[in-house]
């Protein structure tokens, strides 16, 4: 049976959620945040050790400037007002991707969750807020500089400290990547749904681990 230590979501099909309730692109993602919770609340309960989750990508910034200023309020407020319960659940708040061009009211909200949650245990919480795999790529590429090899690379990826996801689950639809974890995904077990994100539940999660757990993985061996 195959050891599980990392999931990672491509939460899409919050503003198609949204619009399909005959309600705004925002009251998806204000429901997407809510499936979050609950994914995050089943994850500790079956021992998932990481999860990460897509939440901005480096390319939704040609997103309406309305919609972009909505979900950085989300997130302002979700850790402004929940960090306690964050804290007293044992959720450790990972942030990755290019943290310098956010606001810094933002900056520092994020940081702050960071430094609050350092020392919990129970689930590594990987958040990709402006974050491009292609960038995370290249940047590692100039810091390694005239030592290139797989070790030194790695090293200088934002997950650097952590196992690369054995599972990938993308809801909405698509069957695609867009440019996230393009590196560590490498060896994923691939699950692309056609369920809206809000839609997402801790049925569909603990049928894709069943799935998961039986699949043989070779890893390039017979």
């Amino acid at each position: 049976m195959n050891k599980l230590s990392h999931i990672a979501f491509i939460m899409d099909g919050n503003g198609r959620w949204g619009q399909k309730k005959k309600k705004s692109r925002n009251f998806g993602h204000l429901k997407g945040v809510e499936t979050v919770k609950k994914i995050v609340s089943a994850s500790a309960k079956l021992k998932i050790p990481i999860v990460t989750f897509y939440v901005f990508s480096s390319e939704n910034w040609k997103r309406p400037k309305t919609e972009i200023k909505f979900l950085f309020k989300l997130i302002n407020r979700y850790f402004t007002q929940e960090i306690e319960s964050v804290i007293s659940q044992g959720i450790k708040v990972n942030i990755i991707g290019e943290l310098n061009k956010l606001s810094k009211d933002i900056k520092n909200t994020l940081k702050k969750a960071v430094y609050l949650t350092r020392n919990n245990k129970k689930i590594i919480v990987n958040l990709a807020i402006n974050y491009g795999s292609k960038n995370e790529i290249l940047n590692a590429a100039k810091k390694i500089k005239n030592k290139v090899n797989l070790k030194n690379f790695e090293t200088n990826l934002y997950t650097r400290t952590l196992p690369n996801p054995d599972i990938l689950i993308r809801t909405g639809g698509h069957q695609r990547l867009s440019n996230f974890m393009l590196w560590q995904l490498a060896y994923a077990e691939l699950f692309f749904l056609k369920k809206l994100w809000p839609d997402f539940n801790q049925t569909d999660l603990k049928k894709i681990i069943v799935k998961y757990k039986k699949s043989i993985r070779n890893f390039g061996k017979i």
